[in-house]
């Protein structure tokens, strides 16, 4: 089961298009509607409704006992691989976008950096030639669609969103190209003027660390649930067998985690009281994810992304 839509290359992009430009008018008019995208905007077209229909990037495969979950975030008690749907926390949400068919979603999640700006997913979420109005909504759920606001894609002069993905998975594509599933994005302040690591905090990105972690927080957005899901469980180290899909992989049993949660972070050493953790991976890599809801993969986070990030961090500034 691809966890969501695999990109071929040829319609790949390193920097998303910002939305449909303007076939006419001068030049100064076609660049200001091609880059203008403000939390204002974004909160106007991004509405509950519109939010709720939107599908995740792929197929989704329901789980036994769907929407049959915990009233609180503090009675989850998701043991060691087994999935429960919980409350969320302020750094992790969904990441909505638009493609000609529709409006779509994965996960995505917020790590700490100088500009304070930068949110982190799967690259496979975030390609496309036709993919426009991107936002990322905090701690999203179907009865509180926005408690922490919307903070926008932000686009730059060319009218591209402003996002870093390594130009390996782009020339390669999703499946050659899995060991560099990662992406980088800047979204905008919200509509106070507020970056969002204000707001919500950070995780730590962390690169280098092995592949075997003894606990690891698995977070993700389901497409058949009304809020997101916890799992907490080990991580071992995935050598792919398939010379279509090389690379080596983070990997981590987990129940639950079907189209949507691509994107979702692999956390270490999380902490209670800030309700952040030290980033490990996110969901995608080895055939976008998994082929099935109960185990995940996560491209390793090394050097090439120690790179990437720096590269966004420093082109975010």
């Amino acid at each position: 089961m691809r966890r969501t839509l695999t990109v071929t290359a040829a319609t790949a992009a390193l920097l998303l298009p910002g939305g449909p430009l303007p076939a006419a008018g001068s030049g100064e008019t076609a660049r200001a509607a091609a880059t203008h995208w403000s939390a204002r905007e974004a909160r106007s077209f991004w509405t509950a409704g519109r939010m709720a229909s939107a599908r995740p990037a792929g197929p989704a495969t329901p789980w036994p006992g769907a929407g049959t979950v915990p009233a609180t975030a503090r009675e989850t008690t998701a043991g060691p691989g087994t999935g429960e749907d919980f409350d969320g926390l302020p750094v992790v949400g969904r990441m909505f976008v638009m493609k000609d068919d529709g409006a779509y979603f994965c996960t995505a999640s917020v790590v700490s950096s100088p500009g304070r700006d930068l949110v982190l997913s799967a690259a496979h979420c975030l390609l496309g030639t036709d993919t426009r109005q991107v936002a990322f909504v905090p701690r999203y759920t179907i009865e509180n669609p926005q408690p922490y606001g919307m903070f926008p894609v932000l686009r730059g002069s060319d009218g591209r969103s402003k996002v870093w993905i390594d130009p390996r998975y782009r020339s390669r594509g999703a499946d050659r190209g899995a060991a560099f599933d990662v992406a980088f994005a800047q979204v905008g302040p919200d509509t106070g003027g507020f970056p969002v690591e204000d707001v919500v905090g950070g995780n730590r990105l962390v690169t280098g660390a092995g592949y075997a972690h003894e606990r690891v927080s698995l977070i993700g957005y389901p497409a058949t649930a009304a809020r997101p899901r916890l799992c907490v469980n080990r991580t071992t180290r995935f050598t792919s067998a398939d010379p279509g899909i090389p690379g080596t992989f983070l990997r981590i049993d987990c129940t639950g985690y079907p189209g949507g949660t691509s994107g979702g972070p692999f956390l270490t050493h999380f902490d209670e009281r800030t309700g952040t953790g030290d980033v490990v991976g996110v969901i995608g890599g080895w055939k976008t994810g998994g082929d099935t809801p109960d185990t995940s993969y996560s491209s390793y986070f090394g050097t090439e992304v120690r790179e990437l990030y720096e590269k966004a961090a420093a082109s975010a500034e």
